[in-house]
């Protein structure tokens, strides 16, 4: 039953915001006060630059990552790896560390899939690099990839907890996304200049 720490120990890793802490150690303003207000890459890539945005997508990424991939290498079953998933998704959005107002979610999402299944993470930066390409706008590549996952999911690893943790993942970031959904509606989403 030690395995079990891993969910406390996956939100608490989650709970590190590596938007904010590489604001700080590159000297750039606070996420949270600049641009979006969003402590996430696309923000820090708004007030920082490429390799800022960089390496907090990485940060991000591997919080969600590194827990998920433990508890693979211990060979634990479905129902603790999506419990690991989420409490490290949930660790980035409503972070102990920094009053519970963390990013959306997306990177730290993809470092999720990507413990779950190498295949599914890939499937997932590939469907945000493709919407991406055609439309430059972050925030709906986001959206789309997200809601393609549970998909993904089902095809590709047929678990069905596994399946329900990337569903749950996605309705949260749905709604995470929001005021986003009502931009893109409005026509007033704005794309990132690369």
């Amino acid at each position: 039953m030690i395995e079990w720490v891993f969910f406390p120990a996956a939100y608490l890793i989650g709970s590190v915001s590596s938007a904010i802490i590489i604001c700080r150690m590159m000297g750039l303003p606070d996420p949270r006060e600049q641009g979006s207000g969003n402590p996430g890459a696309t923000n820090v890539m708004r007030i920082g630059g490429k390799k800022a945005a960089g390496i907090t997508l990485l940060g991000d990424l591997l919080k969600g990552l590194i827990p998920v991939y433990a508890a693979q290498l211990l060979q634990a079953p479905a129902e603790l790896l999506a419990a690991t998933g989420l409490a490290a998704f949930l660790g980035h959005l409503y972070p102990v560390f920094f009053g519970f107002k963390g990013g959306k979610g997306v990177a730290t999402s993809i470092g999720v899939l990507l413990g779950f299944s190498w295949l599914l993470g890939l499937a997932f930066v590939a469907t945000w690099l493709l919407v991406y390409k055609l439309g430059k706008i972050s925030s709906l590549s986001a959206l789309v990839a997200s809601a393609l996952s549970p998909l993904y999911a089902w095809f590709i690893i047929g678990n069905s907890v596994l399946v329900a943790a990337t569903g749950v993942m996605t309705i949260i970031l749905l709604w995470r996304h929001k005021s986003n959904i009502q931009r893109l509606m409005a026509g007033a989403e704005q794309e990132i200049k690369s």
